[in-house]
């Protein structure tokens, strides 16, 4: 018997202290309009309450059935249907009212439930944020929310002065986008994918300004939009432009190994002066390889100085391949080396001793001449 006693003590306690579980669900849920809302918009949440019941009755005497708003200007209509007989209910005109177990509570074999509209007006937000249209909670004897009785329904309320600002944000950073494009445009960069990332953007923008304030949520995914597509185009022209820099350093290393297959042939292999020439090459060749890695990895910024120098050591390299070449071209050219040879004084000198030779010579010529014409 003691032991018995003992047991309801603790069963009672228990009840006591831990939550009970709500008896009621939730169902033809509306709310207009419908999506995120901006301030001051009327807003209206309707839905039913249908009581399941438990320990004989719909709902616990001891309990409140608790309503919570974030609306301005609540207008509240509760409407308990019992056995399709409709008992309206007069709420105050609050932010947080309430129904009473006493309002709620019948026998179970009472069909109860519980027609529920809200009118009120979207609150003034000083940033762009989630506000409770209707929050449903009941409340036990201890005012403590019971376990499982909570049911929320919120909604965005948008910031008109966030939407403006953005729009003028989002309009600056295009401005800078479009100046990026031109200058690449005047390097001779490919800027096309970028020229196509720009124009969505621009139209992105020009859609979120043409909206109405009511469509305040719709401008703000259209500006959202209009920066990813910023983001992007901005990166697809530092890729193009890597590029660029890459087929340049290219192009030159190209022209190095042109003026290299001249000279080769035209040179002793032993010939220190090609050395240097081929080991600049090399360098370039290794930045090129780096800056193609980089690009591969998304890194474009330093995909670009990458190629800057390897650009940089080829054209050293080329400039001395160029000089090089010269020298070798003009040491086999008859032209040349006759002007370096007439150039000289020693050459003049030359030219005096042949000359005086063949005045002399054509002196003795004229006097042999002469006697022969004379003993004839």
């Amino acid at each position: 018997m003691k032991r018995v006693l003992i047991w309801t003590i603790v069963f009672v306690v228990l009840l006591a202290i831990v939550p009970g579980i709500s008896a009621y669900t939730v169902s033809g849920v509306i709310v207009n309009p419908s999506g995120d809302v901006t301030p001051g918009t009327p807003v209206t949440v309707s839905l039913t309450i249908q009581f399941a019941g438990s320990g004989g009755y719909t709902f616990p005497a001891e309990s409140n059935l608790d309503l919570l708003t974030d609306l301005d200007s609540p207008r509240w209509s509760a409407v308990i249907v019992l056995n399709d007989v409709d008992n309206p209910r007069i709420l105050d005109n609050k932010k947080n009212v309430f129904l009473t177990g006493w309002d709620l509570s019948y026998p179970s074999d009472f069909e109860e439930n519980l027609r529920l509209t809200l009118d009120g007006v979207a609150p003034s937000v000083t940033t762009t944020t989630n506000k409770t249209l209707l929050q449903i909670q009941e409340l036990d004897s201890r005012n403590n929310v019971v376990s499982g009785s909570v049911m929320t329904i919120s909604r965005k309320v948008i910031n008109i002065a966030e939407v403006t600002q953005l729009i003028t944000t989002r309009e600056s950073e295009l401005q800078l986008f479009r100046t990026h494009i031109d200058e690449k445009t005047a390097l001779e960069v490919d800027t096309a994918a970028a020229e196509a990332k720009y124009s969505a953007a621009r139209t992105a923008i020009n859609d979120a300004k043409s909206k109405p304030s009511s469509q305040y949520a719709a401008a703000q995914i259209s500006l959202t939009n209009a920066n990813t597509l910023i983001v992007e185009g901005e990166k697809l022209l530092s890729k193009a432009s890597a590029e660029k820099d890459v087929a340049d350093a290219q192009s030159t290393i190209s022209n190095v190994d042109a003026a290299i297959s001249f000279i080769k042939p035209n040179i002793s292999s032993t010939d220190p002066r090609l050395a240097p020439i081929i080991s600049k090459r090399e360098v370039a060749a290794g930045f090129v390889s780096t800056a193609n890695d980089e690009i591969f990895a998304g890194n474009y910024d330093r995909a670009s100085e990458k190629a800057q120098e390897a650009f940089s050591k080829a054209n050293e390299s080329y400039n001395d391949a160029l000089d090089l070449k010269k020298q070798i071209t003009e040491g086999f050219n008859p032209v040349g080396a006759a002007g370096k040879l007439f150039g000289s004084g020693t050459v003049i000198l030359i030219l005096v001793v042949v000359a005086v030779v063949l005045v002399a010579a054509g002196v003795i010529i004229y006097r042999k001449r002469s006697r022969w014409d004379e003993l004839g």
